[in-house]
């Protein structure tokens, strides 16, 4: 898996330079000349859609002792920077979020559950994010073309977001324990535990409607306010667009994202997302290149201190006697 990842990183990695490249490189570093520190503070601002989405996730832990909020807060940041930086193919962070988990305290079945509804909740926050970008987007471009297959991809989405919940309700460790044991033997069953108290720690957390609809809204607002970190950079690249049109960007940007999940970072499908619809809503190339290098710089700024923290907390673990 790790290999296929790699490859398919080092593809997107050509597609993401080819963008650059035919937008014109000269006028992609001219604009990026013009943000400046622009591209630190929108980088920077980064940690309040962070800091909304673990405050959502710490809601689905049970129990008073449960790890406070900037324990929840490293958690995100590590699984987030793991995801985003890392060969991974979008798993490795909820791994290594959970071994952080377990490692502050936390049961090893309360800990998975709570990633896995966790991990649900913030998917289906993105699919009501990305039909809210889509109505707009179909509202204000008169391509019927392009509109229609936007609309055919959330179709063909919905069912597999459907499946998703319904496993989970029906016993989802149950049913894949025999995979997980496949690939991961003993450790998986030393590391979880018996699946059927996986399942009902996970049966236990949605029983808590409450508590997940709030993690659902607070998922759905930070995936929101990450239309605020468009409308910055395109603010300090001097082509600032009505908010409504930012949201169509991160939207779009973000269906496109999980679509390529298995690319590490979606390199080559981000950039080639940004020069499209950017393109659509009336950006220049080099002003739609320059703002998909303003997201990379964004993902370096605030996750490659997080890959060195989490380097050196599992680096502590293998010192202990």
């Amino acid at each position: 898996m790790f290999r296929w990842a790699a490859v398919l990183g080092l593809v997107g990695l050509a597609i993401a330079t080819g963008v650059i490249v035919w937008s014109g490189w000269a006028q992609v570093a001219q604009a990026l000349a013009q943000a400046g520190w622009g591209i630190l503070l929108v980088s920077l601002f980064h940690a309040v859609p962070l800091a909304i989405s673990s405050a959502g996730w710490r809601v689905l832990a049970p129990g008073k002792n449960r790890p406070s909020f900037f324990m929840f807060l490293y958690f995100m940041w590590v699984r987030a920077a793991v995801n985003n930086l890392m060969p991974v193919a979008r798993v490795g962070g909820e791994i290594a979020s959970v071994r952080l988990m377990t490692s502050h305290g936390m049961r090893n079945s309360t800990a998975i559950a709570t990633t896995v509804v966790e991990l649900t909740l913030s998917i289906a926050a993105i699919f009501l994010f990305v039909v809210l970008g889509v109505i707009l987007f179909a509202l204000r471009i008169n391509d019927k073309n392009i509109v229609t297959q936007l609309a055919w991809g959330l179709v063909l989405s919905a069912p597999l977001l459907i499946a998703m919940a319904a496993v989970q309700k029906v016993g989802f460790f149950g049913l894949l324990s025999r995979l997980f044991r496949a690939m991961f033997r003993d450790k998986w069953a030393a590391r979880a535990g018996d699946a059927a108290r996986l399942d009902r720690a996970v049966a236990t957390i949605y029983r808590r409607k409450n508590r997940a609809l709030v993690c659902f809204l607070l998922q759905f607002a930070a995936w929101s306010i990450g239309a605020v970190e468009i409308g910055l950079a395109l603010f300090f690249l001097g082509h600032p667009l009505p908010w409504t049109e930012a949201v169509m960007i991160e939207a779009l940007i973000q269906g496109s994202a999980s679509v390529a999940f298995a690319i590490p970072g979606a390199l080559g499908v981000q950039e080639a997302g940004f020069l499209v619809f950017g393109g659509m809503l009336g950006l220049p190339p080099e002003t739609a290149a320059a703002l998909a290098v303003i997201r990379r710089c964004r993902d370096l700024i605030c996750y490659a201190p997080g890959l060195i923290a989490w380097q050196a907390h599992e680096g502590k673990r293998l010192l202990r006697p």
